[in-house]
């Protein structure tokens, strides 16, 4: 049986053209991180009800790319929690893919989802900030 998390996000979204940086409509892996941050934020208010603030990431991974039209489910929960810190995990995966090799429109819902990327971090809600 799965481990019950008390505090977790996923949020998902489509990459559109617009998040795509490189070449053949590679979507960097910044953007990753950057939906890791939206997941954070979110976690840091169901605990404390308050934004906070993102410290450090102890560990990031690239594992595999994304495209423009690929839709990505960004997740993570708190795994440890101190008097003002708390360290998250993250997994970024990859759930629907674009088919552009069939036509401009076309794509797939994976059976499987493809793990894109992972992270680990500390944020911060300060004292005076918390609401919890």
């Amino acid at each position: 049986m799965a481990e019950e998390r008390k505090y977790e996000s996923t949020l998902r979204l489509r990459m559109s053209a617009k998040d795509a940086h490189y070449g053949g409509e590679l979507v960097d892996g910044a953007h990753m991180v950057h939906l890791f941050g939206d997941v954070a934020t979110e976690l840091l208010i169901q605990i404390d009800g308050d934004e906070g603030l993102f410290c450090a990431y102890d560990n990031v991974e690239f594992l595999a790319p994304t495209y423009a039209g690929d839709y990505i489910e960004a997740y993570g929960y708190i795994d440890r929690i101190g008097n003002t810190s708390r360290h998250m995990q993250f997994e970024a995966r990859k759930v629907i893919v674009s088919r552009k090799d069939i036509n401009a429109s076309a794509a797939d819902v994976l059976e499987e989802p493809i793990v894109v990327a992972r992270a680990s971090g500390t944020c911060v809600t300060p004292k005076e900030m918390k609401r919890k």
